[in-house]
């Protein structure tokens, strides 16, 4: 099979991350043609001026659409892109020079219809997107999920760096309107359609995350108000870890609540996990400052997944809501 790769980037008000992003494709070290589809979904700041500057060295194409979302904006693109496999990246990615051979030479090796990369933090990033990075990424907070080489038969890729061949995507009629969580559902309908997917763990992006603490904090709770929402329609991949943020979350508050009763024994082990993720991330990070804005994302994002996660839980299973009427900034319409 020939490979003909078209890459899907949706874009909301982000021109300066579209201009970073597309600069790097002249970075790519690969002999393989490419277009780049860029939908622009219902911005009030425009990114065609940035597209229109490279149009005359990329093969590049340019949509507006009425906003709809990034997952209605991904079918989008790939209804009008050429190519027969679809690499989907966030707008605020930008590609390091081997990217797209890596990603080439796995398929070819092993081909399947859905990948996924991890993500990883440039050395030109802040010092807090560098801690939202190692809270979001690393072994000890998320298991790995973003990036897992152990989790090659399961793994179910996110949609700031993706691969979906042209024939999943006419089979599963691609994302849903569901954000975020739109693309786990689409890794879950695709295997049960017969589907595989894979990480590709060497096509990593580089993942900007123009991101404060209250806009990390809402997006982490959406994080998890959005996976009970998941668990229900596919019951099949319900997991007990998935309670872990809350849990996590409650034991920290009771074990403070128990040091005015003299009772240590819990805040101990809380002191335990926050040192090794101290030294998990000096290590991996070589800067203190990030390893110490570290732990308050690592919190900031136990605290605000794991609410969510509880909140949700108890307003679908418990009482009953329907998910559409109950949490309707999590669904997007249609264009």
């Amino acid at each position: 099979m020939q490979l003909q790769f078209s890459f899907i980037i949706p874009v909301y008000n982000r021109p300066d991350e579209t201009q970073e992003l597309l600069q790097s494709f002249f970075g790519l070290k690969t002999d393989t043609k490419f277009e780049i589809v860029i939908v622009e979904d219902g911005s009030t700041i425009s990114s065609k001026a940035v597209v229109d500057a490279f149009t005359s060295s990329l093969d590049i194409s340019y949509y507006f659409k009425e906003n709809s979302g990034p997952g209605d904006s991904r079918n989008f693109g790939m209804q009008k892109a050429k190519g027969n496999y679809f690499i989907i990246l966030d707008s605020d990615c930008i590609l390091p020079e081997n990217y797209l051979f890596e990603v080439e030479k796995s398929l070819k090796a092993n081909y399947v219809d859905c990948f996924g990369g991890p993500d990883a933090a440039h050395h030109s990033f802040t010092n807090l997107q560098k801690a939202i990075n190692f809270s979001m990424t690393s072994f000890i907070t998320t298991g790995g999920i973003r990036g897992n080489k152990k989790s090659v038969d399961t793994f179910q890729p996110r949609s700031f760096n993706m691969g979906l061949s042209k024939e999943a995507f006419l089979a599963s009629g691609g994302f849903g309107f569901i954000h975020p969580g739109e693309d786990p559902d689409l890794s879950i309908r695709l295997w049960n359609l017969g589907f595989k997917t894979k990480l590709i763990p060497e096509a990593f992006v580089y993942h900007k995350r123009r991101i404060s603490w209250s806009k990390f904090y809402k997006q982490v709770h959406k994080f998890g108000l959005v996976r009970p929402i998941l668990n229900n329609w596919h019951p099949s991949t319900k997991k007990i870890t998935y309670w872990f943020p809350t849990v996590f979350s409650l034991g920290l508050v009771v074990s403070l609540l128990l040091l005015f009763f003299q009772i240590k024994f819990f805040i101990a082990f809380y002191a335990f996990y926050f040192v090794l993720a101290f030294l998990i991330a000096l290590y991996t990070t070589k800067n203190l400052l990030v390893s110490v804005l570290s732990l308050l994302a690592i919190t900031v994002q136990f605290f605000g997944y794991g609410y969510g996660f509880l909140k949700s839980t108890l307003a679908i299973n418990v009482f009953k809501n329907n998910p559409e009427t109950h949490f309707p900034n999590l669904f997007f319409k249609s264009s």
